[in-house]
This record gives structure tokens, sequence and C-alpha cells, in this order.
């Protein structure tokens, strides 16, 4: 049974909810048009056309702390999470597990529903945003959340967020030509991944669990830059004490790079899927499609995603571990 590690659905109450809120109505206007992202019927229909097939349902864009205030995005989270709990339990065989939502601008409220989505709900980890409107996750205020989520021994799924208003260039007063998806998230996703490096957090919380969208980003490609590049970590700055800061690290950055988790969710890139698997550790890696968010509403990623790992040389063992082995381990179901 093939397990679709990201996918992003709305629960119906969320999605009426989050409608009520969101200030740009032209997302609403491309989501109506996406009914695989909304309407479960049609999410369940094109689940059973793959045969062998489930997914983990998880949230999608925007984060909640972009949809509401610290006031508002709790209430939010817990009709998403609710709304997940519910599916799963009336469609097991088609959704076996769920990613709890997080209010990541209200961090008491964060943990709390970590706890109440993990403990009471029965959520399999929990899904962050590269970054939380703007800050960093290595912000010491979010480390209760990284704390939380290595307690109860649970992955965290990292999502890049970046919007247009992000410039390429100082005298642009926006992102042209879409530069900011193509290029903004995985440069987000890498950013983020470097603070969670830099600052630590693997050192603090061994056993954290962080699965990176779209195969680790920008990472396995610029192994060269992360490896002997940062081993001189300190040698282009002066205001920084950074060669302290390596010193100070148990092992090489490019070493704690390789303990986060990859999915398979390039669009159908052979050459970038063959680039992770370099990479990371067979046992890092999840199959993971991104539907539905492709010209056929999810069809496609899923198909071309399917494809591509056919067409790698992996041998039985290897494959079935992708497929779901890895990500039935680490979310400690059967």
């Amino acid at each position: 049974m093939r397990l679709d590690a990201f996918t992003h659905l709305f629960p119906p109450a969320y999605f009426t909810a989050m409608q009520e809120h969101i200030t740009n109505k032209g997302a609403v206007k491309r989501w109506l048009n996406l009914p695989t992202l909304w309407d479960v019927e049609a999410r369940l229909r094109m689940i059973d056309s793959f045969g062998d097939y489930q997914q983990v349902l998880t949230n999608s864009m925007p984060p909640l702390e972009y949809v509401g205030g610290p006031e508002v995005s709790p209430g939010l989270a817990r009709i998403a999470n609710d709304g997940f709990a519910e599916l799963v339990a009336k469609y097991p065989d088609h959704f076996p597990a769920f990613v709890a939502s997080l209010p990541m601008n209200n961090v008491e409220a964060a943990v709390a529903e970590i706890d109440r989505a993990i403990g009471q709900l029965g959520a399999k980890g929990v899904q962050i945003f590269t970054n939380v409107n703007g800050r960093p996750l290595d912000d010491p205020e979010f480390f209760p959340i990284f704390e939380r989520m290595a307690h109860h021994d649970l992955p965290i799924w990292l999502h890049p967020t970046r919007g247009a208003d992000f410039a390429d260039y100082k005298t642009e007063k926006k992102s042209k030509y879409e530069v900011w998806w193509t290029f903004g998230w995985p440069y987000e996703t890498s950013a983020a991944m470097s603070h969670i490096v830099f600052s630590k957090m693997f050192e603090k919380l061994p056993n954290l669990k962080v699965i990176t969208h779209h195969m680790g980003a920008m990472i396995p490609f610029f192994d060269g830059r992360v490896g002997p590049g940062w081993d001189q970590l300190g040698s282009r700055t002066s205001d920084e004490d950074y060669e302290g800061l390596l010193k100070s690290m148990k092992k090489r950055p490019i070493d704690y790079f390789k303990m986060f988790y990859a999915d398979t969710a390039l669009f159908g890139s052979t050459a970038g899927t063959r680039c992770g698997l370099e990479f990371f550790d067979i046992d890092q890696i999840v199959f993971a499609s991104d539907c539905p968010f492709d010209p056929e509403g999810g069809y496609q990623f899923i198909r071309e995603t399917l494809k591509v790992l056919d067409e790698m040389n992996l041998s039985a063992e290897q494959k079935d571990k992708i497929m779901g082995g890895n990500l039935r381990r680490m979310m400690k179901i059967a």
C-alpha cells in the first residue's frame, strides 16, 4: 500500500471558517476552481483511481497565523484538526492519518493544540511553515513547539511559505514572474533548515524529526557548499563569531542536514529525485506528491511522481521503505 506523505486538503468546516477571515479573495477564487482541494468526494474518487494508494492529510496554504491574529488562529486550528480527525475516522482506508495545524503566532496555544491533537484526536505529527509571518523558526519563542514534538516523538512536516511581496531585488517592490514561488520556496526551506542546524536544535533535541517538503529543497544539489563550504564557516564574516559556533558543534554542518527527512514531491523531476536519493539515507525519504496542486487537480503529480520512482534503480526493500515503510515507522502506525 503506497502512502502519500504530503497531500493538502481543506476540511469542509475549516474552509468555510477560513474564508470569513482571509483577505486575499483572489486565492479563494483559485481554490474554488480546484475541487479536489475541498470536495471530499472528489478527493476520494481520485484516490480510488490509483488502486493501492492512501493519503496523509495536511492543511493547505495559507498558514493559520497569516489568516488570523493570535486571538483567532487557535480556534481555526481546532476547527481544522477536528475536521481532519473526522475524515480519518470516517475514511480510514483512504486517510490512515492526519497532520495537525498549529497557531504559530500563539505559542502557548500551539503547544496546547499539539497535546490535544495528538493525545485526543490521534494526529501523527504537525505541520509548520518555514517562517512565522517573517520570523525565523529558531527564534527562542518557538522552541517549546519543537521541544513538545520531540517529547511526543512524532515528526514535523515543514512547508515553505513566501509571497510575491518578498522582492527579488532591493529596487523592486515585489517579486516578478513568480520567482517568489519557483525559486523562493526552495530557498525558504533551505534557509529554515539552516537556522535549525546552526541553532543546534538537533543537539538539544536529538530525536527531533523534520520532514522537509520537496526533497530537502536546495540542500542535495548544493552539498558541496553545505559540506566543504560550510566547513569554513566564519572565514567570510568578521562581525559574528561563526568560527566559534562551528567549533562548538559536535558534527560537521552537512551531517546535521542529513538528519532531516525529505519527501519526493518534485512534480515529476527525475534529476531532482536522483539527486535527493544520493544525498539522503534511504530511511530518511518518504513518498509524497503535493496533491492536488497541478493542472489536473492532483492526478498529474501523483502519476508522475510514481512514474519517476519506478524509473529509479531501487531494490524492493528500498521501494517499500519510501512508499510507506519509513513514514509508518515515524508515525507509529501499522
